[in-house]
């Protein structure tokens, strides 16, 4: 069948079909008939070729064509939302920058990264998001998102058209409480043997780093905790449950922000923060103020 070209609301009531689970729940949502509905289906339907629909008892699901075609109308609808974002902010003369930070990317780091972009001749407003890097990286091959902040780059082989730019690298420190760096500073690393530690889980990238480095020194330390979340570790690390490696880089402000002392440096475990972004034919001024200024900073060899 000849494709006659595609009306974009037919397609909204498809991805309006699609996300509510249903024709009677799109519906309510739309405030139309689910007849009206129906016709407008069948009319893209009818438009592309292909069916996007199968029915199973008195459920519709989406046949292999209407995910496909999903994905797509989830990039278009998407953008759409970002173009009226993006419109609305040129009034309130803001730029909206929206940035996803991985969850074990230290909280320190991101801000350091971030803070470039509040220099900026025209206003940026922030929306930051948490999550894991898998999600992170689906929802900025959605264009959901701006830029990722992460402490690992995108594998080679992807099928996203992602890219990832390594904004910074530098050395850790071991830090703790004042009492706990009282105890263990005496003889740095050889005094750690047994030492309570606060650690990231081992789907980290540091973990990995962070146990060959005790492995080549020698070392079984207590781990106390295992953390995803990089925030909750320094807290504990604050209370003084434990000692936990720091970013050598921003040892003042880990000082600062955790009371944590230093206790020694640890050169061979390294730190890499990386941003990733898309493929953009507009530039967004927030992001290339972020890239600019991760390669001023340089790698940090302590």
């Amino acid at each position: 069948m000849k494709n006659t070209g595609m009306n974009f609301r037919h397609l909204y009531y498809f991805w309006v079909v699609a996300k509510e689970g249903g024709i009677t729940r799109a519906s309510e949502r739309l405030g139309l008939a689910v007849q009206t509905i129906s016709a407008q289906l069948a009319l893209l339907e009818q438009s592309i070729g292909k069916s996007l629909f199968s029915q199973q008892g008195r459920r519709l699901v989406l046949n292999e064509s209407g995910e496909l075609a999903l994905a797509y109308a989830d990039q278009i609808f998407m953008l759409g939302e970002q173009m009226q974002e993006a419109l609305g902010d040129a009034d309130s003369d803001k730029t909206r920058l929206t940035v996803g930070i991985s969850d074990s990317l230290p909280k320190l780091t991101a801000f350091r990264l971030l803070e470039a972009t509040t220099t900026l001749a025209r206003p940026v407003r922030l929306v930051c998001f948490e999550n894991k890097f898998e999600q992170l990286l689906g929802d900025l091959a959605l264009h959901k998102l701006d830029l990722v902040l992460t402490d690992r780059p995108v594998r080679s082989g992807t099928t996203l058209r992602v890219f990832s730019h390594q904004l910074l690298e530098s050395g850790t420190m071991v830090v703790g409480s004042p009492a706990l760096a009282a105890r263990y500073k005496a003889h740095f690393p050889a005094n750690l043997n047994g030492a309570p530690f606060l650690l990231p889980t081992r789907n980290n990238d540091l973990r990995g780093k962070i146990d060959e480095w005790f492995e080549q020194q020698g070392l079984r330390p207590d781990v106390v905790g295992e953390f995803e979340d990089n925030a909750l570790l320094n807290t504990f690390g604050r209370r003084g449950l434990g000692l936990f490696f720091a970013t050598a880089a921003l040892a003042s402000e880990v000082k600062a922000q955790f009371g944590a002392v230093l206790i020694g440096h640890v050169p061979q475990v390294r730190e890499q923060v990386y941003a990733i972004s898309n493929e953009r034919k507009i530039k967004h001024p927030g992001v290339e103020a972020i890239l600019a200024s991760g390669q001023q900073d340089g790698s940090n060899p302590a």
